[in-house]
Order: structure tokens, then sequence, then C-alpha cells
């Protein structure tokens, strides 16, 4: 089981299921809705999802018709799609989750529109917490 939660803690869920297809996504609209480089989303299955608070919080965004993004209302932070072409399955917010998930990300998509900036294989240092003299 996993547990995760929205940047001001209105919504707390927990997904009771693995988490299949995971992969960071970089095309154009994954990158304005998450407001970064990439996201990252795995596959649930809808029944597996349980909204332990907050459920009233939750808003979407309908893309498409049939095509949804479900996000806190009070902090904006994206928690997952649903599509109804294929309801059986929500598409997850990797990084809403608080616990380690066993499952890893099985690649880089769309990389043809990913930021001009974004480089895959960055040799940037990596620091704990802040960078020095921050």
């Amino acid at each position: 089981m996993y547990s995760g939660s929205c940047l001001c803690d209105a919504i707390k869920l927990t997904v009771n299921g693995p988490i299949s297809s995971i992969i960071h996504c970089h095309c154009s609209l994954c990158r304005k809705s998450s407001g970064t480089a990439y996201a990252t989303n795995g596959f649930i299955l809808r029944n597996d999802l349980h909204i332990e608070m907050g459920k009233h919080d939750i808003q979407y965004f309908e893309m498409r018709p049939g095509r949804k993004r479900h996000f806190c209302r009070k902090c904006a932070s994206p928690l997952y799609s649903s599509n109804a072409a294929d309801p059986a399955r929500l598409r997850l917010r990797i990084g809403i989750l608080d616990s380690n998930i066993e499952e890893r990300p099985l690649s880089h998509n769309f990389v043809s529109s990913k930021a001009n900036w974004d480089d895959l294989d960055a040799t940037l240092p990596r620091y704990v917490s802040h960078e020095p003299g921050r």
C-alpha cells in the first residue's frame, strides 16, 4: 500500500495495489500541467485508489471530452488523470506519494518535445539540501 497527499495536506490518499508503466513524460502538456521539465506518471486501478481525506477538495480540468486532470482545489497539486475510454485505470502523478515505491520508471517519453534546457544525461552536482551559498 502506498500513501500520498497534496502539497497543503487537504487531500490524503492511499493506493492499495501496484503502479504499472511508470514513465517520465516530456510532452508539452505534461510540462505545462506540472510546471516542470517532465511529469512522472504511472497507471493504477481506479478501485485501488482510496481518498482518505479531502474528496471534496478534488477538482478537475477536462482537457478533451472524457479526459480529466484531477488536482487539489486549494494548492493546485496535480493528483491523477482519468480517461473515459479507459475507466478502470487512472494515471497517478507519482510525485504526490509520500511512501517509497517498489516500481521504477521504464522510460523517458516524448523526448522530441522536451524542454530545450533539460539535459537527460546531466552531470550537474547533486546536493542533499540547497546548493551551497543559497
